[in-house]
């Protein structure tokens, strides 16, 4: 029986808030958990702890106020006394404002747990109004209490009234979640710079560009594991690259002995119109076996650099200009890529020359793109090819010829080659409809 992952439903509107990178995800996986675990630790400390021990002491100094209250009231004479007992015992300072009146206002503490501790207190034990302060003093707390001819003024100092362990618990907790926070981003930055290094060197292999140092898998076992896997593919890859190309140089270096001597017997044959056919045939022969050694060798070997594309192109346009092509180039001065130089002209050869072969204007456009790449354009105004058989062209040895008529030069690898050429830089061959009326084929390289 097949047992399938449990995947947790996430609406698409949180999913566009949530982060996209591995490290971000890992962050929020890890610190998300420990921020709810202890802010909900800190509400039942508070809660529970704090507000209990608080209610015993705030319950405490209320009960010292309602005793200075009804002791003055019972002996107004006595407050000398009364003051200097309290601030002995009691460590409360009194003081009596004849004539005042309780404030209309109070201001809240920054805290607000305090002030509802406090004011259940003084509820519960004065069946009076009464006023206190928890904000204007630092260490004191002032009640106020009306009593006849004025008010009784109490000060307490504020651990009389609350528990002074809240403030050194949170600052311990947060203490706490920022090293371990800290802790975390350095063991995840490190986890996820191993997978960056993986696919950094993935894409490197992928545009055939060897980094200053070799690659070598680090990180956790899983991420190794991936990045064995990587190295051995990426070995297999290259032996089979490697074959291919020995394939096909061997079989050309046998294939040209035969051709040099058939050459060389015409040569020295009689003059003739089947001679000069052979001699035809032997030229398109030797053509062919240039292009499969083209298809093969593919310019792994060149080392990329950074490339004046519009001196390169200019050059090239040049060239083909003297073969009789008709061969038109807009392109920016100064346009620059780091590509590898004879491959990128090898496959604009194949691009232009099978332009040339199918119309007679051929324009050439190069330029950069909005995300920092290049973007080289070739068109012509020959018949094109239909929409439908785009990809079909980009197949090796596809002539889009039914009959595979062997009159035209070529044997259709000039599209494939150009697509290869593109993506060993980590880019892309793609064709279309162009404004002449025939086929426009663009290569677009990464920056």
């Amino acid at each position: 029986m097949k047992v399938r992952a449990l995947r947790i439903f996430i609406p698409r509107a949180i999913k566009r808030w949530l982060p996209q990178s591995l490290f971000a995800r890992t962050l929020l996986i890890i610190v998300l958990p420990v921020a709810i675990m202890q802010g909900l630790i800190t509400y039942l400390f508070f809660d529970l702890h704090w507000q209990a021990v608080s209610s015993g002491l705030t319950d405490s100094l209320a009960g010292d106020v309602v005793w200075i209250v009804e002791t003055y009231e019972q002996d107004p004479g006595g407050l000398p006394r009364l003051a200097d007992r309290a601030e002995r015992a009691l460590s409360l300072s009194v003081a009596f404002k004849p004539g005042e009146t309780l404030p209309a206002t109070r201001k809240q503490a920054y805290f607000a747990p305090e002030d509802r501790a406090l004011e259940a207190a003084l509820e519960r034990k004065l069946d009076r109004p009464f006023w206190f302060n928890n904000r204007s003093y630092n260490s004191w707390v002032g009640i106020e209490v009306p009593v006849e001819g004025g008010v009784m003024r109490v000060y307490a100092p504020r651990e009389r009234a609350f528990a002074a362990s809240g403030w050194i618990f949170i600052l311990w907790m947060g203490s706490a979640t920022l090293l371990l926070t800290a802790i975390a981003i350095l063991f995840i930055r490190n986890q996820v710079r191993a997978i960056e290094r993986l696919a950094e060197a993935a894409e490197a292999f992928g545009k055939g560009v060897e980094g200053p140092e070799p690659f070598k898998p680090y990180g956790a076992r899983e991420v190794r594991q991936a990045a064995q896997a990587f190295l051995s593919m990426k070995a297999r890859i290259q032996r089979h690259l490697e074959q291919r190309t020995v394939l096909l140089a061997s079989v050309s270096h046998d294939l040209r002995t035969p051709l040099t001597r058939l050459k060389l017997e015409l040569a020295l044959a009689e003059p003739s119109a089947s001679g000069e056919a052979m001699k035809r045939d032997l030229s398109e022969m030797e053509h062919m076996i240039d292009e499969y050694l083209d298809f093969a060798r593919g310019e792994g070997a060149e080392a990329v650099e950074s490339t004046d594309l519009a001196a390169l192109l200019a050059q090239y346009c040049d060239d083909a200009r003297r073969t009789g092509a008709s061969v038109a180039l807009e392109v920016p001065a100064g346009l620059s890529a780091p590509v590898r130089p004879n491959a990128l002209k090898r496959a604009l050869d194949n691009l232009v020359s099978n332009a040339v072969s199918h119309g007679k204007t051929v324009q050439v456009r190069a330029g950069a793109t909005a995300s920092g790449g290049v973007e080289i354009v070739v068109e012509d105004d020959g018949p094109g090819i239909p929409e439908d058989r785009y990809e079909e062209a980009f197949k090796p040895f596809s002539r889009l010829d039914e009959s595979r008529n062997q009159n035209r030069k070529g044997v259709g690898l000039g599209l494939a080659i150009a697509r290869d050429v593109a993506r060993s830089h980590g880019g892309d061959v793609s064709l279309g409809k162009s404004a002449l009326g025939g086929l426009k084929a663009t290569i677009r390289l990464p920056g």
